[in-house]
Formats: C-alpha cells, sequence, structure tokens
C-alpha cells in the first residue's frame, strides 16, 4: 500500500499542477508541527481531499467522502488509497465517525468539512455540528484550515489558465467541554469552530461568519 499511495501521489500532484497552482506552506508545516488531528476545512470542490493529502505527503492523509464517490470505479481507487472514509449525508454518521476514530488512532490526520457540502462559489456556509462529536468522544484537537482559489478552476480551466490555490492553517485547539454537550452548546462550539476557519479566509468568503471573527472563543483550547 506504501508503493501505492506513493505512486498515486506522484501522478496526482503532476495533474493537479497542470491545473492548479498550490501554496499551501501553512499548511504543511501545521502538519509537521502536530500529531494527527481532525482538518476542519471550509469545502469548495472535490479536489480538496485530493490536494490534502498528496501536499501533506509522506504524512498519513485522509478525510470523509461522500459514498456516491466509491461508485466511480476510478474515484474509488484513489479514495481507497488514502483510506477515505464513506459517509451517507442522508442517514446515520455513526459508522462513519468510527471508521474516522479509527483512522486517527492509526495515525492519520482526518479532514472534515463541517459544511457537509460544496459551496462552489467559496463562500463559507453554516458549520453542522458532526465534527463536535468526534473531536469530543476521541478528544482530538482540530486544526482550522481555510483555503481559496478553487471556487474559480473551472472558469480558469476553460480559458487555459492555472489557478493559484492557497491553504491556510490557524492554531490548533481541543475543544473544552465536560460531559455532553446539549443542543444549543453543540451550535455554540460549531460557530466557535466555523469563526477560526473563517478568519483564515479573504472577508468576501467568511459568508454567515463574516462579523463573528472575533468573538469569544469559550469553549476553545488553543495548543
Amino acid at each position: 500500500m506504501k508503493i501505492r499511495r506513493s505512486v498515486v501521489t506522484f501522478i496526482l500532484r503532476m495533474l493537479i499542477n497542470i491545473f492548479c497552482k498550490v501554496d499551501s506552506k501553512e499548511y504543511v508545516q501545521a502538519l509537521k508541527k502536530n500529531k494527527p488531528m481532525i482538518i476542519a476545512f471550509n469545502h469548495i470542490n472535490f479536489l480538496e481531499i485530493l490536494i490534502f493529502a498528496t501536499q501533506g505527503y509522506p504524512l498519513y492523509v485522509t478525510g470523509l467522502a461522500k459514498i456516491e464517490t466509491w461508485k466511480n470505479p476510478l474515484f474509488a481507487f484513489i479514495f481507497n488509497t488514502y483510506k477515505a472514509v464513506p459517509i451517507n449525508r442522508g442517514g446515520a454518521f455513526t459508522e462513519s465517525f468510527k471508521a474516522a476514530h479509527e483512522r486517527i488512532d492509526e495515525g492519520f490526520f482526518v479532514c472534515i468539512s463541517p459544511e457537509g457540502t460544496r459551496s462552489k462559489n467559496g463562500v463559507l456556509k453554516k458549520g453542522k455540528a458532526g465534527i463536535i462529536q468526534l473531536a469530543l468522544e476521541t478528544g482530538t484537537p482540530i486544526l482550522p484550515v481555510g483555503h481559496n482559489g478553487g471556487e474559480n478552476i473551472w472558469k480558469n480551466i476553460k480559458r487555459f489558465r492555472r489557478t493559484p490555490c492557497i491553504y491556510k492553517a490557524g492554531l490548533p485547539f481541543r475543544l473544552k467541554f465536560e460531559g455532553r454537550p446539549d443542543k444549543d452548546e453543540r451550535e455554540s462550539m460549531i460557530t466557535e469552530v466555523m469563526c477560526q476557519i473563517a478568519k483564515l479566509l479573504p472577508e468576501e468568503m467568511r459568508g454567515v461568519y463574516s462579523d463573528r471573527v472575533n468573538s469569544e472563543t469559550k469553549y476553545l483550547d488553543f495548543i
């Protein structure tokens, strides 16, 4: 599997570099400085997990992806190479979170988009609290990553232009909470997490969190 991951990474990097000019220095440095974490990021298009995994190589990086991805044999091969976790967005997440927990125990950084779906235009959507459950249950720190540029890929491909894609990493943190949070507490937590992602984005991409990026961080314990 190591040889397969190495070969697939080499090929994907070449292909991605044809269409994108990726600046991931902050992201890569953050991985090198820390042990396996949950990477919380803004979701623009399907390339993100591939960029996270290939730019992070030789460190082990994987992510959650919609289960429909495995219907395509090529994508299934690629995502299985990085041990990605399928998630059914319309159903229960218990098995997916269990598999994500296993990946963390195996030494993987696990990428999760709290938005749950692609924005396409890059504007941050409201986060969902599933990532809160996983972080609390595993005690795993969260690394916020914000990226931009991917919203222009398809437009630039039509113009035969490479797209600059910038990946920025914030400060990692643990969630501070004892016991089981109720709905309101989970909402407060996910808002604080999303604001850490929003801080890393251009102002016009912060969406519903544009006026809250400097709000208090009651539930975040920065590392």
